[in-house]
């Protein structure tokens, strides 16, 4: 009875595929031993087959737990990765890998905004990728060769149907992105902002809580930092180790500056109006002729 159990295990056959995959699978006699399956598919994929899953995730450790026709999937020594065929729980969800950067959302926002743009054509009903070749990563995400910086606020668009442009992205950046994506309804918004930005250049911005912040790490407290003149305007300096700093002439209208060492700052001239000075030691500060 034993050897006709194991002569039925001799003619299993299974189907293997490499962790993380369904393509390119390969057809296998089920032997006696694990360490001999192990062997043959090793030699036949050209990797170091170590462990061996079901399609669950299920590690197999006899060859007397695998059935015939099953499908299994061989690691080099990792765990277990599911590919992205076997498993979509919601079919309505894209990934998207955008110059190297994964971006998830669906196809109801990819097309019920703009239809007739790129990414309308590519996802919406019956498409069959001739619009765009579908070249996909290893997770399934949809390949573009694009910045990911510029198209973030393009998706935050035909999510929401607001333009948000966060500080330092390049308002003529995103433009030039719009254009090629085709999403034409932000293209007249964007081009107002582009000729308002080159109009008033960056420099003229206040400075924020974190470029104080990059100054402070990246210098010795050992050296005299000078802010003089400089438009601190708005900025949350709360808790901040701003001693000895020059901040003469320097514009703190409207700054919190609570529970901040200012002890032996020179605040001659400085535009203090409306500021938040609760809690702050101003030990050997310079105040002279401050706007307070």
């Amino acid at each position: 009875m034993e050897s006709e159990h194991r002569a039925e295990e001799k003619t299993a056959r299974v189907v293997v595929y490499r962790n993380g995959t369904s393509r390119d699978g390969r057809v296998f006699l089920v032997p006696r031993t694990l360490d001999e399956l192990l062997e043959a598919i090793a030699a036949k994929f050209g990797i170091q087959a170590k462990r061996l899953f079901t399609s669950k995730g299920g590690e197999i450790d006899d060859t007397c737990l695998i059935r015939d026709e099953e499908t299994l999937f061989v690691s080099s020594g990792e765990s277990f990765i599911a590919p992205e065929s076997l498993a979509p729980e919601k079919p309505d969800w894209v990934l998207l890998n955008v110059g190297g950067k994964h971006f998830a959302t669906t196809r109801s926002t990819l097309v019920s905004k703009e239809p007739d743009s790129m990414l309308g054509r590519l996802f919406s009903e019956g498409a069959d990728g001739t619009v765009w070749p579908s070249a996909k990563d290893r997770h399934g995400a949809y390949l573009v060769d694009r910045s990911p910086t510029y198209f973030e606020p393009l998706l935050n668009y035909l999510r929401h149907g607001q333009l948000i442009l966060d500080r330092g992205v390049s308002p003529r950046g995103v433009l030039e992105e719009a254009k090629f994506y085709g999403i034409e309804s932000v293209i007249p918004e964007l081009e107002r902002i582009s000729q308002q930005s080159e109009c008033d250049p960056g420099d003229s911005l206040p400075l924020t809580r974190q470029d104080v912040i990059r100054v402070l790490t990246r210098t010795s407290h050992l050296s005299e930092l000078r802010f003089q003149g400089v438009d601190l305007s708005g900025a949350d300096l709360s808790r901040l180790d701003l001693r000895h700093i020059n901040f003469k002439w320097a514009n703190l209208r409207k700054c919190r500056l609570t529970w901040a060492n200012l002890s032996y700052c020179c605040l001659e001239r400085a535009d203090l109006t409306l500021a938040n000075l609760e809690g702050a030691q101003l030990v050997g500060a310079k105040m002279m002729c401050a706007n307070m």
